[in-house]
């Protein structure tokens, strides 16, 4: 995503640029097990994830939003979301990355709101009851 940090400015749709946008301004944490340094608007984390999300949630107090299935799978074994916002784009794989991970009890969901865009993607967002 550093794309949208670096040349987000060059592009020239509208929806793009405005993206670009918000993208910078948006203070990023990324975990990795791998990278030594990050760049842009970002900062890699040096503790857990549930430390560094306490610590996120207590200095800004805002809602947190989590990208790539492999730090959203470590959250929602630890429970520690409240809401699952879904963009669902159907594509037959045959395989990948699971959605969610395999849990030892069940997270009852409530549905909160749904759109759609164009003919294929469908949001959703849910609740945690």
């Amino acid at each position: 995503m550093l794309a949208w940090e670096t040349d987000g400015e060059g592009r020239s749709d509208p929806n793009q640029l405005e993206f670009a946008r918000i993208w910078k301004a948006l203070p990023k944490v990324v975990f990795s097990s791998t990278l030594e340094t990050v760049q842009g608007n970002a900062r890699l984390a040096t503790g857990g994830v549930a430390e560094e999300l306490a610590t996120l949630k207590e200095q800004s107090g805002k809602d947190l939003s989590v990208g790539g299935a492999g730090l959203a799978s470590n959250l929602v074994e630890l429970d520690l979301i409240d809401e699952y916002r879904l963009f669902v784009s159907p594509v037959v794989l045959g395989g990948g990355t699971r959605y969610f991970p395999a849990l030892d009890s069940r997270t009852t969901l409530e549905l909160a709101e749904t759109r759609t865009f164009g003919a294929r993607v469908v949001y959703l967002r849910y609740r945690r009851r």
